[in-house]
């Protein structure tokens, strides 16, 4: 990270940082989108199974490794102050932290896993692919959970580049074991859509490696010597990050459970419908991943920029990436609609399931603007550390007003299955307005304070 002085310098910084965070982001989601698909070709019933583990899962592990991002606004801002002191003991409070969180989640996993399936309206074998599929994945949990603190170490120092190699090199691994584990070759067993489970597993083992030794051995990581002596656990530390992280993984977990507690009430509907909004749904997320890497720059451009009390240029890299995302929008939103059919086809060879995957797709169309706003505007207040009135919003946006909307439109209009995605439409727009006021409030009060 470097001061610039011009608009164009921002930009050509913003880019060089935000390229690798985007590419990075979609190899990682990758990941998700092959077990989905991979589990898809095996079976609807995999694909129905596998829906459901990740829809258990995935607000568990956004919300959780979202108090782990407070390493990332925490050390863009040491980094702007010039100070490197206590930039390795923040990492390594943060692994810490990180080991806790996920031995708390197995252990509560353990408890509670089978009492939720039990009570979901789905059918025998893919409640059984659901349960499969989320033990095979806990294999992987506790380097998981540690990657994330690595990786917001490394971008925090503008190395995004470094984030996207490692990612990039452990991509082909997860590929070959989801196609070994799921089909059953080279003489392992057939797993199906519980295979992909196994083969995350390997694979968030083999980034944490990669991410370790590249920290240890590599500058500028290496000078600040983070493995080359032990630290005992620091509450005044672990007090700092769960200050900061606590309330964006509230508001990311409030964000994306919904879409989770949205799958969950289609239980009711059939295997078919459950996997093809899934499938909609996976690439929907899989196009988030533009907003969300912008968002993921800002708050590394935002806090760098806020800690040398610079809030002026702050401010203008707040607009570069709403700008930036708005446009991406309109080309993802446009993508969307003329490719709906073909998208749909890649999750299935079933027509019905095809029909229906393309229909949930034209909702997600209306996704793209939404998310353009609301995510980079939350990159940009993490920046600022602004947190706790950003998770207020979040819930008031998605949970008092979305889900409820959805609820009633699917079950007391002609929208049925689709009124959710509707409900899920308006919760993102109220918080893209929200979020939006919030962010100009912040800004104004560090101009009037710079003064």
């Amino acid at each position: 990270m470097y001061e610039t002085h011009t608009l164009k310098d921002k930009i050509q910084l913003f880019i060089k940082i935000l390229i690798p965070i985007l590419v990075t982001q979609l190899a990682m989601f990758s990941m998700n989108f092959l077990d989905t698909m991979m589990s898809g070709q095996y079976s609807a019933k995999d694909l129905a199974g596998v829906a459901i583990g990740s829809s258990l899962w995935v607000p568990v592990f956004t919300g959780l490794s979202g108090i782990l991002l407070a390493i990332t606004p925490i050390v863009a801002q040491l980094a702007g102050a010039k100070n490197k002191s206590d930039v390795s003991s923040s990492v390594i409070q943060g692994i810490y932290v990180a080991i806790v969180m996920a031995i708390l989640v197995l252990l509560i996993g353990s408890v509670i896993l089978d009492p939720i399936l039990d009570h979901m309206n789905v059918e025998k074998h893919v409640r059984v692919i659901s349960h499969d599929y989320l033990t095979a994945l806990s294999a992987g949990m506790i380097p998981l959970f540690i990657y994330n603190v690595l990786r917001s170490f490394i971008d925090a120092l503008g190395k995004t580049r470094v984030s996207m190699a490692i990612t990039l090199l452990s991509l082909p691994i997860n590929a070959f074991f989801n196609y070994v584990f799921i089909f059953g070759k080279f003489g392992f067993p057939e797993l199906g859509g519980v295979g992909a489970g196994y083969a995350s597993a390997i694979t968030y083992w083999t980034i944490t490696g990669l991410a370790m030794i590249i920290i240890h051995l590599r500058k500028p990581f290496s000078a600040y010597k983070v493995f080359s002596k032990t630290q005992l656990p620091s509450f005044r530390v672990w007090k700092e990050i769960f200050k900061i992280g606590i309330p964006i993984g509230l508001s990311i977990f409030f964000e994306t459970s919904i879409f989770s507690a949205v799958t969950l009430l289609m239980s009711e509907y059939s295997t078919l419908i459950i996997a093809s909004h899934q499938a909609a749904l996976n690439f929907a997320s899989f196009l988030y991943m533009i907003p969300l890497s912008i968002s993921m720059g800002l708050t590394i451009v935002v806090g760098f920029e806020v800690g040398a009390k610079r809030y002026e240029d702050a401010r203008k890299y707040s607009w570069i990436g709403l700008v930036s995302a708005i446009a991406m929008a309109m080309v993802c939103g446009i993508f969307l609609f003329g490719f709906k059919d073909q998208i749909a086809s890649i999750y299935s060879g079933n027509k019905e399931v095809i029909a229906l995957t393309s229909h949930f797709l034209l909702y997600a169309v209306f996704f793209q603007l939404s998310d353009a706003i609301q995510a980079p505007v939350q990159g940009a207040l993490r920046g600022y550390k602004d947190v706790n009135i950003t998770f207020i919003m979040a819930l008031v946006s998605y949970w008092v007003i979305g889900l409820p909307a959805g609820y009633l439109l699917a079950n007391h209009t002609s929208f049925e299955a689709y009124g959710y995605w509707l409900g899920l439409i308006i919760g993102l727009a109220a918080g893209a307005v929200t979020l939006s006021a919030r962010l100009h409030m912040v800004q104004k009060r560090m101009a009037l304070a710079n003064e």
